[in-house]
């Protein structure tokens, strides 16, 4: 089942108005009023966010992202323990992952000490918790789908002999 072309349009540019989007999708401006409502109604819409330039707005929070390896709970599998994990304030993002870990955590504070003490003093130390492996976010090349490009200068190095 593919994804409603209303919800995939929103998802790209949350703020065409219901007009814009009636006339992309040929629906009334009603239908895509009513279906957007219901969306919201049902929690198939969470929220609308604006994905923001850090630099340019003068955020200097830093980001990172772990990378948690857990036991599994009885009954429960990784979903408890992630929910526990998902509800710290440090936490932007949660997500069960394959590969060599179970978890990937995105987290955000005000400095490099505050994450790793919350990795130190929160994460590590709960309960099912076996390992984690912290990674920094240094730059963002694209986030949610918007590309991030650089002012000016040249795309590539000169080389020279």
């Amino acid at each position: 089942m593919s994804i409603d072309p209303l919800l995939q349009l929103l998802r790209r540019k949350a703020r065409h108005s219901h007009q814009e989007l009636a006339e992309l999708l040929s629906l009334t401006e009603d239908e895509v009023r009513s279906r957007i409502a219901a969306w919201e109604k049902n929690g198939t819409i969470l929220g609308y966010q604006a994905v923001v330039d850090a630099e340019q707005a003068g955020d200097d929070d830093v980001s990172a992202f772990i990378e948690v390896k857990v036991t599994p709970e009885r009954g429960g599998g990784f979903d408890r323990l992630a929910m526990r994990i998902a509800r710290f304030e440090q936490v932007v993002s949660c997500y069960l992952a394959s590969g060599g870990y179970d978890l990937m955590v995105v987290v955000e504070g005000t400095d490099l000490r505050e994450v790793a003490r919350f990795v130190s003093e929160k994460l590590s130390s709960m309960e099912g918790v076996i390992s984690t492996a912290t990674h920094f976010r240094l730059k963002t090349y694209k986030e949610n789908g918007f590309l991030f490009e650089e002012q000016g200068g040249p795309e590539r190095l000169a080389v020279s002999p």
